[in-house]
């Protein structure tokens, strides 16, 4: 049976010390963190100045290295699905994915009116679901074709480790992940957020948190582990697909 899981991922207020944005129509900007180790002379790495997000990235991080993890084909200088963790914390239940499962990335999103352009951008009807100043939302997934731990992907012959090559985890000089994950091309990076916070404010946890998850949604919840047993998963696929937030927003 399908399960969930859900994931923190992406920019925030402590790295690189700014929120990706998301629009009054529900739109938004994938922005990762700053690469913190050391990555192979022979690795390409991009920077925040060559993914050049719609934000304004503090001067000195601006030609910084990111993290681009997880990556989505079709993002910026992207043409696979591919996650890495080296925390165990998350790579216990990462490494228990099984194929057909899924995992889902959220982040902490600024609300934003207007592009790094300065273009003004319309709310849509049904964006009531949006936290005023910022919030979590989901912004993409994973349905999993494999799952490994670090140790079995260094077994594994070198034409199944190449899927992994353009993971940041692998481009490091020290290999650290402790799992790795792979979509299925039904991966994607969200067109659209699918609200976490309820639209009164960003610290608080709707319903697809309280109700579908396991998670209590006290405290800080927008940096734990989210995980969906087999009803749940299938719910918020739907909701995913539908985008009928309306009963969970409370």
């Amino acid at each position: 049976m399908t399960r969930a899981l859900a994931i923190n991922v992406a920019a925030n207020t402590n790295l690189p010390g700014v929120r990706g944005p998301v629009y009054p129509d529900g739109t938004f900007a994938y922005v990762p963190i700053p690469e913190r180790k050391p990555t192979r002379p022979d690795a390409t790495v991009p920077t925040y100045a060559d993914i050049d997000p719609p934000v304004e990235i503090p001067a000195d991080a601006r030609d910084a290295p990111v993290h681009l993890d997880p990556e989505f084909a079709g993002y910026p200088l992207c043409d696979r699905y591919t996650y890495g963790d080296e925390h165990g914390v998350k790579a216990g239940p990462l490494s228990d994915l099984d194929a057909g499962d899924w995992l889902f990335f959220y982040a902490t999103l600024d609300l934003h009116e207007a592009t790094g352009n300065g273009d003004t951008v319309d709310a849509d009807d049904g964006t009531s679901y949006l936290a005023p100043d910022w919030g979590t939302y989901l912004i993409g997934g994973f349905e999993v074709d494999i799952a490994v731990t670090g140790s079995e992907y260094e077994s594994l012959p070198a034409s199944e480790r190449a899927r992994f090559a353009t993971n940041a985890h692998v481009k490091r000089e020290s290999f650290d992940a402790a799992v790795l994950v792979a979509g299925t091309d039904r991966s994607r990076l969200f067109d659209r957020v699918v609200p976490l916070s309820t639209p009164e404010a960003g610290a608080d946890a709707n319903r697809l948190v309280t109700d579908l998850s396991n998670d209590s949604g006290k405290g800080p919840w927008w940096r734990r582990v989210l995980r969906f047993d087999a009803e749940a998963t299938a719910e918020l696929l739907r909701v995913i697909e539908s985008r009928e937030f309306d009963p969970y927003l409370g």
